[in-house]
This record gives structure tokens, sequence and C-alpha cells, in this order.
């Protein structure tokens, strides 16, 4: 291809993109929203992290008991193995290796359900957020609202369209009304 086709070409790609926008969009009202700053400052979500962190502490903690429970069922066979029968070495041994498998069970267990919890709480509160840029945009008459995240979904965009820290405010505002 030559420079003037090449040329010619970039010409008719950016008129017509021109013509598309005006044609679609004239006289359409867009803004986007910083999700990240939005999710991070949306008390919803800073009351479901605390009350995931509150969760994820209580189960830790039963870990750590068990993990204790493991310890001391080792330290005691240790001290007590040489005054034991083979039988009573191999219950001990039996014994000990119960408890791990239970421990790395629980462990396990908790892992999988802290991530449910997780996603359950995301989703509930994305839901959430979603139900009030829907209703936040008809009430402005937005035709399109976008979401700029860390991924760069949107390449530039004018600071004066960015309504996150209204939509954030209403949003609060409307948690608390809960």
């Amino acid at each position: 291809m030559s420079k003037l086709q090449l040329a010619v070409n970039t010409v008719f790609i950016i008129l017509f993109s021109f013509l598309f926008y005006s044609h679609f969009f004239k006289n359409q009202k867009v803004v986007y929203v910083d999700s990240a700053k939005l999710l991070n400052g949306y008390e919803g979500m800073i009351n479901a992290r605390k009350a995931f962190q509150q969760k994820s502490e209580a189960w830790k903690a039963n870990i750590d008991t068990l993990t204790n429970e493991v310890k001391i069922s080792i330290m005691d066979y240790e001290k007590g193995q040489a005054t034991m029968s083979i039988k009573e070495r191999q219950l001990s041994q039996e014994l000990i290796k119960s408890k791990q498998q239970q421990l790395n069970q629980y462990q396990q267990a908790i892992n999988a359900q802290a991530q449910q919890e997780d996603k359950k709480i995301t989703s509930d509160v994305i839901l959430q957020v979603n139900a009030y840029l829907k209703k936040y945009g008809e009430q402005k008459g937005y035709t399109i609202i976008f979401a700029a995240t860390d991924y760069g979904n949107i390449a530039y965009a004018n600071d004066k369209l960015d309504v996150t820290d209204e939509l954030l405010e209403g949003l609060n505002k409307e948690f608390k009304g809960q």
C-alpha cells in the first residue's frame, strides 16, 4: 500500500469516526465513574470487608487452636514415648496423624468457605452499586455511564465527565438510610 493510499485511508477512518460519533452520540449524555474508587469508598463495601475480616479472624483462631492441640499432642508423645509400650506408641501416632488430618481438612474447608463468602459479599455489593448506578443514570438522563478500571477500559476521559464523587456520596447516603 502506498503512502498516499495509507493517508487517504487514515483520513477516511477519522472522518467516518467523527460522523459516527456525531450521528449517534451528538445529543447523548455520557459520563464515567472510577469503579475502584467507587467500590473502595462505598460504606457498604467497607462494612462488608469488616464483617468478612471478623469472620476470618474467628476462623484463624479456630485453626490456631487446632494447630496448638496437634503440637501439644506431639510434645506429649515425644516426652512419654520412652515409657510407652509399642501398642501405646502406635495408638499415639495414629491419634496425632488423625488430628493432623482433621486440621488439614478443616483448613481446606475454611479456605473454601472464605472464598465463597468473599465472592458472595462482593457480588452483593456490586448488585447494590449497579442498581444505584442505574437509578442515578436514569435520574440524571445519562445515556451511558462508563466504568474506568485499573485495566484501562477508558484510555482517556475529561475529568469533567467523572461523576465518581457524586455517585459515591449518593450511594453512601442511600446505604445509611437502609
